[in-house]
């Protein structure tokens, strides 16, 4: 029986051991290694080349969304699974544009994330019974378009600054812009990103561009 090898990612040791301990009754699967943050995923996937790696999103430095796109990058045969305490639209559309195979929420049963790891190990997509009825729900339902619609976490400033980031206006244009401050506009920028769970400027623009904003120019002078 050849073992399907897994790297487990996330940055809570006592659900990194729960997780450990889980795989290690399975006599299919063997843990080759863990990761605190999305930088050690990306750098012990390039060394261990896992079959799967069990990714959080939500870590320090580097999120899994983040370290998904550029593990994929290098090493597309790898299958990513996510297991997320976010099940938000947000959340789960940006881990399957960055790659992911499937998406569990912590908390699953066992049998299920035993389950997931050989189903996209195998070339699967595999979501979470939470996670297939809200994309049921969104390929069933309306989908308001344009940008008004577009990421209602964000408050109208930060939707308004992630416009103008899409334009490719820089910290200090925005600022003198909007009449604000440069540390104002640095702090939503900052919330901006982490909202969106991106990890840098050039991500922002991309998710804005694909919701529509900033394609035209309504603040061009």
């Amino acid at each position: 029986m050849e073992l399907i090898r897994v790297l487990i990612a996330d940055d809570h040791p006592h659900f990194r051991d729960g997780l450990r301990a889980l795989l290690l009754s399975a006599p299919d699967l063997e843990v080759v290694g863990e990761a605190g943050d999305g930088e050690e995923a990306i750098s012990l996937a390039a060394e261990l080349q896992p079959d799967v790696i069990l990714m959080d999103l939500n870590m320090p430095g580097v999120g899994g969304i983040e370290a998904t796109r550029r593990i994929l990058r290098t090493s597309p045969h790898i299958a990513i699974l996510v297991i997320s305490m976010f099940e938000d639209d947000d959340s789960v559309f940006a881990a399957l544009q960055a790659g992911a195979r499937g998406y569990l929420l912590k908390g699953a049963l066992k049998a299920e994330i035993l389950r997931s790891i050989r189903a996209v190990s195998s070339g699967e997509a595999i979501f979470g019974p939470s996670i297939a009825k809200r994309l049921m729900q969104y390929f069933a339902g309306p989908h308001p378009s344009g940008p008004p619609d577009a990421f209602p976490e964000l408050t109208e400033r930060e939707r308004e600054i992630l416009t103008l980031i899409a334009q490719h206006e820089t910290n200090p244009e925005i600022a003198r812009r909007l009449y604000l401050s440069p540390k104002t506009v640095r702090n939503h920028v900052s919330n901006i990103f982490t909202k969106l769970q991106v990890a840098d400027r050039a991500q922002a623009i991309i998710r804005a561009r694909e919701a529509g904003l900033g394609r035209d120019r309504p603040y061009a002078s």
